[in-house]
């Protein structure tokens, strides 16, 4: 399988792998798109014509970023829908409203490095949770609006915080391994990027693929568990660039049916078999297709003992 490179690089800009790219008439939901470089990822998606839905919890704080992105892009399609990934009912009551075809569906929002282990009503731990179980109940409840749409694509947010850790299949929820911030950060960011190797396995057939992508590093609330962010400053990128990634492997005709990749700086990255000192690359068991098949089997059982 031949590694996918572009023009494109570390500080390439949603406004340049977006140029000449029309999404008239294309839907698309942004997950925790009211904050960080979901703002920035709605804001591209709303210049290039295409109709965009903010799925948040807060509604009310929402309101006045949607306002200044219609103003600021001209674009009036751009909405708001209530989402709570950490809640089961509230993702079925999202996915209930939803009508018609669903072309993009970013999984952007996520939590990073709680301090303290906490848990969903269902005993989940939260990271895992939030950044990869309730997207994975929002895609599967979704994915009649995504069939719909004929060439529909998952973008799912990973990080190279993925490189800490594998899925911990045995104890996912930390209920026997002491719990430690990133190992759990770690383990739900190469969940995402596992995801995105199932979906394209289990749904291409109906013309739905994923891809994975590290957004890099931008200071955003996303690092109000951490101090703040820490990369070098010449590591750090604006969120226009983080979210170009995104855009790329969300409108660009060169990705038409290829799923399961993982990409930064919007590259397709190379597969690691250590973490190297400046953490990139992507780890060989977060691409694994064996991996991929049992979290899918995990995540499907997990909902199926905890339907709303």
């Amino acid at each position: 399988m031949t590694r996918i490179t572009t023009p494109f690089g570390f500080s390439s800009t949603t406004s340049d792998v977006t140029e000449g790219i029309d999404f008239t008439g294309r839907r698309v939901v942004i997950t925790g798109g009211a904050s960080g470089i979901g703002i920035e990822t709605a804001r591209a998606f709303a210049k290039i014509g295409a109709e965009v839905t903010l799925a948040v919890r807060n509604l009310e704080a929402a309101a006045p970023v949607a306002e200044e992105l219609r103003a600021s892009t001209g674009n009036p399609n751009i909405f708001l829908g209530r989402l709570d990934l950490a809640d089961l009912t509230s993702i079925t009551e999202f996915a209930d409203g939803w009508t018609g075809p669903l072309h993009v569906l970013v999984n952007n929002a996520g939590i990073m490095a709680l301090p303290e282990l906490e848990r969903t009503a269902e005993g989940w731990e939260m990271q895992f949770a939030t950044n990869h179980l309730g997207h994975f109940a929002l895609a599967q409840a979704l994915h009649p609006a995504l069939a719909a749409a004929g060439n529909a694509r998952i973008v799912s947010l990973s990080s190279s915080g993925h490189l800490f850790a594998p899925v911990l299949f045995d104890d996912p929820h930390f209920n026997f391994i002491p719990y430690d911030s990133f190992l759990a950060y770690g383990q739900s960011k190469t969940a995402s990027a596992l995801f995105a190797v199932a979906v394209t396995r289990q749904w291409a057939k109906d013309g739905i693929t994923s891809n994975a992508v590290m957004p890099g590093a931008i200071a955003t609330n996303l690092q109000r568990h951490t101090g703040g962010l820490r990369t070098p400053v010449e590591r750090q990128k604006t969120p226009q660039q983080g979210a170009a990634s995104t855009l790329y492997v969300a409108t660009s005709p060169d990705l038409e049916g290829i799923g399961g990749r993982y990409f930064e700086d919007v590259n397709e990255a190379p597969v690691v078999h250590h973490r190297g000192p400046d953490y990139t690359g992507v780890a060989a068991y977060a691409l694994d297709a064996a991996n991929a098949d049992r979290l899918w089997d995990l995540s499907l059982e997990l909902l199926a003992r905890h339907s709303a």
